[in-house]
């Protein structure tokens, strides 16, 4: 049996894993820590702080998110960001995210269209917030973008899908953010797409949402062919 001592440190110990994970994946997504770059264990606790374990435990974190590689040979490295890599993440999200859409929209009830609404209004809030302040409120709109396509498959009963559509979201953030500072998407085009695709919910039109979906995914990532 646990004592209260070990189990606090443990939880400890994995507060610190995940603040720091947070930070590399920040960094990651803003380029910080550019695409291929090797991640010592040494410069990062320099940087970052925490434990030699503590960094390790993040980076393998990463590497589960695809973020971050890691091989016995070369260590640690972020992960690449090449054009094909955008292009295959996209082709995975616009096969697999209407999927979860639809199989959503067929177990939907009124709890799962009310998480729905609350969460296209924080997306709402966010976009404003973006375009008052494109540097500062940047991560803030792209969590909002996470949480709503994360909401919208929540209810299609495979945690698996879940999991895997979380992951390829947060490995176009990069893309994603790059094109935003770039010009290449418009926040308020997707602001558009993602009214239509909500509308398309509640009126229990699966095809009009999937529409609306494949073009939210295909412009926030600056509009690359599929």
């Amino acid at each position: 049996m646990f004592s209260r001592k070990s189990h606090d440190s443990r939880n400890t110990a994995e507060t610190v894993v995940s603040v720091l994970a947070g930070a590399l994946r920040r960094d990651i997504s803003f380029g910080e820590l550019p695409p291929d770059a090797k991640l010592k264990i040494e410069a990062l606790r320099a940087r970052y702080g925490g434990s030699n374990h503590s960094v390790r435990e993040a980076l393998t974190l990463l590497a589960a998110e695809g973020l971050v590689e890691a091989s016995a040979q070369r260590g640690f490295r972020v992960a690449s960001a090449t054009a094909e890599d955008l292009r295959d993440i996209i082709r995975l999200r616009a096969e697999l995210e209407p999927m979860g859409l639809r199989w959503s929209m067929k177990h939907s009830d009124v709890a799962w269209e009310g998480r729905v609404i609350a969460a296209h209004h924080a997306a709402a809030r966010a976009t404003d917030q973006l375009l008052e302040d494109p540097d500062g409120a940047a991560l803030i709109w792209d969590e909002s973008g996470r949480s709503l396509h994360r909401v919208i498959v929540s209810a299609c009963g495979s945690p698996r899908m879940i999991r895997m559509l979380g992951q390829l979201y947060d490995q176009s953030r990069r893309f994603r953010l790059a094109a935003l500072r770039e010009g290449a998407c418009d926040p308020r085009l997707i602001s558009d797409h993602r009214a239509t695709l909500v509308a398309a919910i509640l009126d229990h039109d699966a095809d009009r949402a999937v529409t609306a979906l494949l073009a939210d995914i295909k412009h926030d990532l600056g509009g690359p062919a599929l």
